[in-house]
């Protein structure tokens, strides 16, 4: 039995997830993100589950190349796009698709011979401020990038939503107001809504939706949780009970002695800490499942352990499993308390925690 850290991947939840996306976006085309080693899950583990997509998206052109070397064959869109002539010769080769979001690309496009030309998407910035053209020059880099002969014929539109994780903030309006005349003007296919865009505002479907947080089992809004959406935790992680030890009255716990016992009680020992990715800033009173029982932690929680309250337990012994988040224990709760967001979380669990799959791939 491993007393060490395991995340459990369940690819028939991550399945599932997809099908929600579809549901929440009938009729759309749905780009599944699986950018970041799929939000911290694992890409090669994970892409097959996600097959069914109509095309896949990454950040960078790395993460396009790994999963060509997997076997995926579909549309694959790269939302960073490229930065020199040997990426957009890579990316040409493995055929990507490029997110165009900058004039200097449109001169790389121009100037870099390709065996055969790529499909773009034209990046506009509706207001999230990081990449894109604004609208006032969308229309004349749009015509172009059409025009140039390393491009393939029909490039689409694309945009990123802000404040779409609040479902009442006027923002995305706005930015929708921004970028339906560019759509109309151009008449071609585009993508708005990310995962919080898909389940608060129909109006953003757009012709593709990308869902990313949601496929993992997580919430994207504000306040809100995966089972609010029927959505299935994808990731658990797991650990085991390394000790129970008898404390008295006033015993100090771990580092610094910041929490000392109220009464006689016992306090667990669980094998995992932050050189695991679980957060050393988590907040006072924190919940943990040990053996399906919620128990709270205490204390700091150090590298390789952190330490929990067993008084409510009838029976803890060494061994016990302890969940620290996923089934049973939604993600969301464990961000909220380490100040944090479900994305973090997902993406800090560090190389030494052992990967487990189960579901069919």
């Amino acid at each position: 039995m491993a007393l060490g850290p395991t995340a459990r991947i369940d690819l028939d939840a991550l399945r599932h997830n997809l099908q929600v996306a579809r549901a929440a976006a009938p009729g759309r085309q749905v780009m599944a993100v699986v950018k970041a080693d799929a939000y911290g899950h694992g890409l090669e583990r994970s892409w097959g589950a996600l097959a069914d997509a109509d095309a896949l998206a990454v950040a960078r052109i790395a993460e396009g190349l790994r999963l060509r070397a997997c076997g995926y064959a579909g549309r694959l869109a790269v939302l960073e796009g490229c930065l020199d002539a040997a990426e957009l010769r890579d990316a040409a080769q493995a055929g990507l698709e490029l997110v165009i979001h900058h004039a200097d690309q449109l001169d790389l496009l121009g100037g870099t011979k390709l065996d055969r030309p790529v499909p773009c998407w034209l990046k506009v910035d509706t207001g999230m401020h990081r990449l894109g053209f604004t609208p006032d020059v969308a229309p004349a880099a749009y015509e172009t990038l059409a025009g140039l002969p390393a491009v393939a014929p029909g490039p689409r539109l694309i945009t990123h939503l802000a404040n779409a994780d609040d479902s009442g903030d006027p923002y995305t309006q706005e930015q929708l107001r921004r970028f339906r005349p560019l759509v109309t003007r151009l008449g071609v296919p585009c993508s708005i809504a990310n995962s919080a865009g898909i389940l608060a505002w129909p109006d953003a479907h757009g012709d593709w939706v990308r869902p990313g947080l949601m496929l993992y089992g997580a919430s994207p809004l504000l306040g809100g949780r995966a089972a609010d959406h029927g959505l299935r935790p994808v990731m658990t992680l797991t650990t085991r009970l390394l000790a129970v030890n008898r404390l008295r009255a006033g015993d100090p716990v771990g580092y610094g002695g910041t929490w000392r016992c109220p009464e006689d009680m016992p306090v667990g020992v669980v094998g995992i800490g932050y050189g695991d990715g679980y957060p050393r800033e988590l907040a006072p009173d924190t919940p943990v499942l040990v053996n399906g029982h919620r128990a709270a932690i205490v204390g700091r929680v150090s590298m390789d352990m952190l330490t929990v309250d067993l008084r409510e337990l009838p029976t803890p012994r060494i061994g016990d499993p302890v969940v620290l988040w996923g089934e049973g224990l939604p993600v969301e709760e464990i961000a909220v308390a380490a100040g944090t967001i479900p994305y973090t979380l997902f993406c800090c669990v560090t190389a030494r925690v052992q990967f487990q799959t189960v579901g069919s791939s």
